[in-house]
C-alpha cells in the first residue's frame, strides 16, 4: 500500500452558505401601527375624551365643549450596513457571497427595527405643537418585578397574576377590546409561566401548549418571543404588552439593497443595505410594562 496515496485525497466544499442562529428580521413590525413618513419630523394629532352636558331647562345656551388636542412627534433615523468582497476573494471561493451578505444585512436591519419599537414602548415621547414637550412612561402602567397577586406564590418572573394585572390595566383604560393585544417576551418568561403554582388546570394546559409552540395566544395576548426585549438598570427584562395602535412605526425608506463595484477599492464588490425609520408610543394607556427577573 502506497503511503503517498493521501496526496490524492479530495477536499469537498459546499457551494452554499448557512446563516448562524439569529433572529431573522423583524417580528414586531406587523404588530404595530405602521405609517409612511416623508419628513425628518412628522406629527400625529390626537383628540382626547370629552363629557356630554345634561340639559336642565328650556331654551338654554348651547354648551361649548373644549375638545382636547395634542400630537406626537416622530423622528426618522437612518441605519445602514456595508461589507466588501474583494475581487481575488470571489475568484478563490466556490460561492458567490453577495446574496448571503445581503440577506444577513436585511436580518440585521429588521432586528434594529424591533429594537427601536421596544425602545419607543417605554422611552420618552415628544408632544406639543412643536414636539418640545417630553412625556415619560407613567408608573401607573408598570407592573413591578415583585408584584404578587393575592393568593399566589411570590415570583419575580412572568406569572399568570402579572398577565391578569396587565389585562386589567388595559381594560381599566378602556382600550378597545376588539383591538389585538400583544406581548413581547423572551423564552425565559414563557417558561416561567409553567412554574406558576397557583393556576387552574385550564390555565396550565394552555400555558403548556404555549411553551410547546402549539399556540401563541393566552389571556387575550398574542405572544411574540424575541430575545431583544430590553433590560432596565437592574438587568431585569422590561416585557412589553400593548394594543396594536399604541405603538407607531414610521418608515421613511424601507430596507434597500445595493450591490455593486467600488472603484476606489480596486473594484471590490460592495454590499450596502440601508433603511430609514423611527417609532413612538402613541398612547401611554395602551402600553403596559411587566418587569421580570431572569435568574
Amino acid at each position: 500500500m502506497s503511503i503517498q496515496i493521501t496526496t490524492a485525497f479530495v477536499q469537498q466544499y459546499r457551494a452554499n452558505v448557512d446563516h448562524l442562529v439569529q433572529q431573522k428580521g423583524s417580528r414586531l413590525r406587523p404588530l404595530v401601527r405602521t405609517e409612511t413618513q416623508n419628513a425628518e419630523f412628522e406629527f400625529y394629532d390626537r383628540i382626547g375624551a370629552t363629557s356630554a352636558q345634561e340639559v336642565t331647562g328650556r331654551h338654554q345656551d348651547t354648551p361649548l365643549v373644549n375638545t382636547p388636542h395634542d400630537r406626537r412627534r416622530v423622528a426618522l433615523r437612518d441605519f445602514d450596513w456595508g461589507d466588501l468582497i474583494d475581487r481575488p476573494d470571489r475568484i478563490r471561493t466556490l460561492i458567490d457571497p453577495t446574496s448571503p451578505y445581503a440577506q444577513s444585512a436585511a436580518f440585521a436591519l429588521g432586528r434594529k427595527m424591533d429594537e427601536i419599537i421596544l425602545d419607543a414602548a417605554f422611552g420618552s415621547v415628544y408632544t406639543g405643537k412643536t414636539g418640545s414637550t417630553t412625556v415619560t412612561f407613567p408608573s401607573t402602567q408598570q407592573i413591578a418585578v415583585d408584584y404578587v397577586e393575592s393568593g399566589s406564590a411570590a415570583s419575580s418572573g412572568l406569572t399568570i397574576g402579572k398577565l391578569r394585572k396587565a389585562k386589567q390595566i388595559l381594560d381599566r383604560n378602556e382600550v378597545d377590546p376588539t383591538e389585538r393585544r400583544y406581548i413581547a417576551c423572551t423564552a425565559k418568561q414563557i417558561t416561567d409561566l409553567l412554574q406558576t403554582t397557583q393556576v387552574t388546570s385550564s390555565d396550565f394546559n394552555t400555558v403548556k401548549a404555549l411553551v410547546a409552540g402549539e399556540i401563541n395566544t393566552f389571556m387575550g395576548f398574542e405572544f411574540v418571543r424575541t430575545e431583544l426585549v430590553r433590560t432596565n438598570a437592574s438587568s431585569n427584562r422590561r416585557v412589553a404588552c400593548w394594543a396594536q395602535s399604541g405603538l407607531l412605526l414610521a418608515v421613511g425608506s424601507d430596507i434597500t439593497v445595493d450591490i455593486g463595484p467600488r472603484r476606489d477599492k480596486r473594484n471590490a464588490t460592495q454590499v450596502y443595505v440601508s433603511a430609514t425609520f423611527g417609532a413612538t408610543r402613541m398612547e401611554e394607556e395602551k402600553v403596559v410594562e411587566i418587569i421580570c427577573a431572569e435568574v
